[in-house]
């Protein structure tokens, strides 16, 4: 195999709800990141919850998006025992800050859910194989170049039954000339391994 270069693994799984996850439940303006990600090395949509009325706040959210990319957001704050959930999803959170006091502790949280995105890596590159565990869902696992809304050069589609995932590659694998990211439905998948060059 001498057109193997040095390959390596990346284990993406989606994470599920975590209602404060990112950030303990308190009372002060900059929140406390906890856990800024990657979750499961996906992108995740944030979402924060308080018992008391906070939608008069303006909550400033500061990370990356599935390309690696910085992004920020301003959100409006909950109301009385709700939860808001971000537009946008982030693979790393760096800041939660909100534009005034907090009525009562907040909390900073992952929804888990929906279309999910994931850096498997930011070059050339090719995907040599991939190994996991799809659910009880039909879809597909796709592999786009340049970027998580780049072309589409692999597609894996799910059986929706829960079943190992084992699909043939070809020996030189599939190339990726400007980085390969990985597209997926939370739904879909337990788990999934990803050999590639890097």
């Amino acid at each position: 195999m001498g057109n193997v270069t040095s390959v390596k693994s990346k284990f993406f799984e989606p994470q599920g709800v975590s209602a404060a996850l990112v950030s303990a439940s308190a009372a002060a303006t900059t929140l406390v990141i906890a856990d800024g990600g990657p979750y499961g090395n996906l992108t995740e949509t944030i979402t924060l919850y308080s018992s008391a009325n906070n939608a008069g706040n303006t909550f400033t959210i500061t990370g990356t998006d599935g390309n690696g990319d910085a992004q920020t957001e301003d959100l409006t704050g909950p109301g009385a025992a709700a939860t808001v959930n971000s537009a946008n999803k982030y693979l790393t959170v760096t800041s939660i800050v909100s534009d005034g006091a907090i009525a009562t502790d907040i909390q900073a949280g992952i929804l888990g859910t929906g279309a999910l995105t994931g850096i498997v890596f930011a070059g050339r590159t090719r995907i040599r194989g991939l190994t996991g565990t799809s659910k009880a869902s039909a879809g597909n696992v796709v592999f786009k170049n340049t970027s998580i809304t780049g072309t589409s050069l692999l597609t894996i589609p799910l059986t929706g039954a829960v079943s190992s995932m084992d699909p043939y590659v070809p020996d030189n694998g599939v190339l990726f000339k400007a980085g390969a990211y990985i597209n997926l439905t939370a739904a879909d998948i337990t788990g999934i391994t990803v050999f590639y060059d890097g």
